[in-house]
């Protein structure tokens, strides 16, 4: 037996509109209707009637076709019970509840599949007392139970009301339910009748039904009925809040679509997608490229991925990124070089003074070149004090040879993915800035300055030299990786020249790898030249003066250098000759005119007092003072080392910053002359008598190095003998306990400040002689060279 619940039930489940008598009062206005003893059993399989309502129901089993046609024939009243179990298919008698409703046939239609539906109406609740018959049909003995009649109840009028309202809200909130169904609630004015038609349509169980019809106290079951609406609301509630939460987003989502089929519409109409067009774009560039195989595959594999992507994906960025980034680098697309070794030689020699020994290497490279057609570039290292052009001369070297020039600054640099890239999955990820430059300049074979390369930071995110490794191994980077390209990129073509000013601070590995080119400071002569063909042109031409007539003489050019800066290179004397041009077109401002040539006068007027002077090393020594020579990272400087003794113990004190090397030296040099005392014409008996003090000026400035060995013998010398030291007296080198002589290193830059300072003798060992010849001539004229090899020829040429 099937049947149909109407009201209050899924959307699926409804089939009929509600049912009711015309009058609220014909379903259990029962006293005239004779009730026989016995009745046919109706089982229903999926619903419990109530009195009073009316349901179509379709009958198919055999039993209940049977028992309907058998009461429609006589007084059409049949029993009707609910089954326990709905899916049993033949319901015996343990399968049927014991209370259910006593119904009249109204209407039985025959159905064209051979069915038939009954309409049939609830009239009075009764109790199952046995069954008399099984076949043809059920066939009972009934009990029927009478309903309660309550009159002036408040309680129980106050709970039909509630029940009304709890099922009109019910009914609002369920759009399929319909709308008809609260105009059928306001005009039920029975409340039994109310009772039993809203429980009849409640959404709720067979079990939950069928308690409320088995209740004999109509009180009870308003009670239950009205727990059980509540539910529902709270139900129909939750539910609406849901649907109409899908419903915005399910709306969001169709306006979505919706704008962008508008968008792509337009953009055919204005000529194809966009994102289309870019892609085909991609495509007919990457015909053009030189490809290799590894990375003509990996683009075709990366534009596909793309095709597939919608641009509105997060990954369709990155992907684009990528593909775009391979499309830019230049794959075997190099500038020509220009072989021409006079030209080459005539451009660097025009944008540098001197430094011959790197323009040799250069035009070496060159020749190979010319000669071979192809060889793997050096990795060249320029070390020298700052200041001096190292950075400028790989410009001039790029324009020398023809090629593309670019910078890599890696000061303060402390991330290896600097260099090496990002992995591309990363947040801001980005290649490394080796291929970021040559993407940049769009040629594989560029000159590229590695600017001070011994500046590279190491921490805890890496370190940058040890990436650096295979950047500058010959033997490596024609097969660079770089982590955001995901290729092997080849940089065996550029030509790498990295700076640096001290070579101590860079890694071993990494300097194993570079061809080390060592650049000394400028002498007074070379910083002239310099200023005449490059510093005064320039900072005439920033200052508005280039077609002014004026000149600055030799004599007030070396008067500025000498006694306004103290360097190796020339940034010093560039920002005093920038000084001095300020002035004067301040003064062509103001007066319209200008001297036609720069006085010393002139000078100290602009400039002011001189800031170093050299009468300080040229006056007469007083015993146990020598001059010392020392080399620092901005070039060679002059060192104090005075020496006092006073009454004590034979004590030795040291000041003025001295490093551990150089404390050592003077223990070595005080040991000698111990040891050698009266080889030296000194008495034994003064180094159990007086301490020994040596200080080296100035205090603040750290200083050490074995190079001030022979002067602190020969100061220690001076005080203990009482014999000066002889005037214009410079001298370097280390000492040992037995006297001898080692070579240092910096001679150029040491007699450069020695020259620099006036000094006009120096004593050094003798296997620095190869250093001194390689400085030109002209620039230590004047000068005489000691060369010894024990400290007893150093005190004999010292001490006066």
């Amino acid at each position: 037996m099937d049947t149909n619940p109407l009201f209050l039930q899924n959307e699926d489940d409804i089939d009929f509109m509600p049912i009711i008598p015309l009058h609220d009062t014909d379903g259990e206005n029962a006293d005239d209707t004779v009730i026989p003893e016995e009745l046919p059993i109706l089982p229903l399989r999926n619903t419990v009637l109530f009195p009073g309502v009316v349901i179509p129901i379709t009958v198919g089993r055999d039993k209940s076709i049977k028992a309907v046609n058998e009461s429609y024939k006589t007084d059409k009243l049949v029993g009707v019970l609910a089954q326990k179990d709905s899916s049993v298919e033949d319901p015996g008698i343990k399968d049927l509840v014991s209370v259910g409703t006593i119904a009249k046939v109204i209407k039985l239609i025959k159905m064209p599949d051979g069915g038939t539906t009954v309409i049939i109406q609830g009239k009075k609740r009764f109790q199952l007392e046995s069954i008399v018959a099984e076949e043809p049909f059920f066939k009972a003995r009934i009990k029927p139970l009478e309903e309660e009649q309550i009159q002036n109840d408040q309680h129980f009028d106050a709970t039909v009301s509630s029940i009304k309202d709890l099922a009109a809200q019910i009914i609002q909130l369920s759009p399929n339910i319909p709308a008809e169904a609260s105009i059928i609630l306001r005009n039920i004015e029975n409340p039994s009748f109310l009772i039993h038609f809203v429980s009849s349509n409640l959404n709720s169980d067979i079990f939950e039904k069928q308690q409320l019809l088995e209740m004999n106290d109509i009180k009870a079951r308003a009670e239950m009925l009205l727990h059980l609406l509540q539910k529902e609301l709270q139900f129909a509630e939750l539910k609406n809040k849901v649907t109409n939460k899908t419903k915005t987003e399910l709306d969001k989502q169709q306006r979505d679509y919706f704008l962008q089929q508008q968008l792509k519409s337009i953009k055919e109409e204005l000529g194809g997608d966009t994102n289309d067009r870019e892609i085909q774009e991609m495509k007919k560039k990457a015909e053009t490229k030189k490809w290799p195989l590894a990375a003509k595959e990996l683009f075709q594999k990366e534009i596909e991925k793309l095709e597939r992507m919608h641009s509105s994906t997060p990954d369709y960025s990155i992907v684009y990124n990528h593909v775009d980034l391979m499309l830019d680098l230049p794959w075997e697309e190099y500038t020509e070089d220009r072989y021409d070794l006079r030209k080459a030689k005539k451009v660097l020699d025009e944008d540098h003074y001197g430094m011959d020994k790197i323009k040799e290497r250069i035009l070496e490279y060159l020749a190979v070149l010319k000669l071979k057609g192809d060889m793997k570039s050096p990795i060249l290292c320029f070390v020298g004090p700052p200041g001096i052009g190292k950075t400028s001369l790989g410009r001039s070297i790029s324009n020398a040879i023809g090629r593309k020039y670019v910078r890599l600054s890696l000061g303060g640099l402390h991330d290896e993915s600097e260099i090496r890239g990002h992995r591309k999955t990363y947040i801001g990820a980005m290649p490394g800035r080796i291929v970021q430059s040559i993407r940049k300049i769009k040629s594989s074979n560029p000159v590229m300055i590695l600017d001070e390369i011994d500046k590279v930071g190491r921490d805890q995110r890496g370190d940058p030299s040890s990436a650096l490794l295979e950047v500058l191994d010959p033997e490596q980077n024609h097969t660079f990786y770089d982590n955001y390209l995901e290729l092997e990129y080849d940089l065996s073509k550029v030509l790498f020249i990295a700076t640096a000013n001290d070579i101590a601070s860079i890694q071993p590995a990494l300097r194993d790898r570079l061809e080390i080119i060592e650049l000394s400071g400028y002498a007074v002569e070379e910083k002239e030249e310099i200023a005449i063909r490059h510093l005064i042109p320039k900072q005439k031409e920033l200052h508005g003066l280039k077609d002014m007539p004026f000149k600055i003489n030799k004599p007030v050019l070396q008067g500025i250098i000498e006694n306004y800066t103290r360097e190796s290179g020339v940034r010093e004397l560039d920002r005093q000759l920038a000084s001095i041009m300020r002035s004067l077109a301040k003064d062509v401002a103001m007066k319209g005119k200008i001297k036609p040539t720069l006085t010393n006068k002139d000078v100290e007027r602009i400039l002011g007092k001189p800031r170093y002077s050299n009468e300080l090393y040229k006056t007469a020594n007083m015993a146990g003072v020598a001059v010392g020579l020392a080399w620092t990272y901005v070039g060679g400087d002059i060192l104090f080392i005075e020496t006092s003794l006073s009454d004590g113990k034979g004590d030795l004190q040291l000041t003025g910053n001295l490093g551990q090397v150089m404390k050592e030296s003077a223990s070595t040099a005080l040991t000698y002359l111990m040891s050698n005392a009266r080889k030296c014409g000194i008495d034994p008996e003064i180094f159990k008598k007086k301490n020994i003090h040596i200080h080296v000026p100035e205090g603040a400035v750290p200083k050490d190095g074995p190079s001030a060995g022979i002067t602190m013998m020969t100061a220690l010398a001076s005080a203990l003998t009482g014999r000066k030291v002889k005037p214009y007296l410079a001298m370097t080198g280390e000492s040992t306990l037995r006297g001898q002589v080692l070579p240092v290193g910096g001679i150029k830059e040491k007699v450069l400040a020695a020259k620099r300072a006036g000094l006009k003798e120096i004593i050094m060992c003798w296997q620095n002689e190869k250093d001194v010849e390689e400085i030109d001539a002209n620039f230590i004229k004047g000068m005489k060279f000691h060369y010894v090899k024990t400290m007893n020829q150093v005190l004999d040429l010292a001490l006066v």
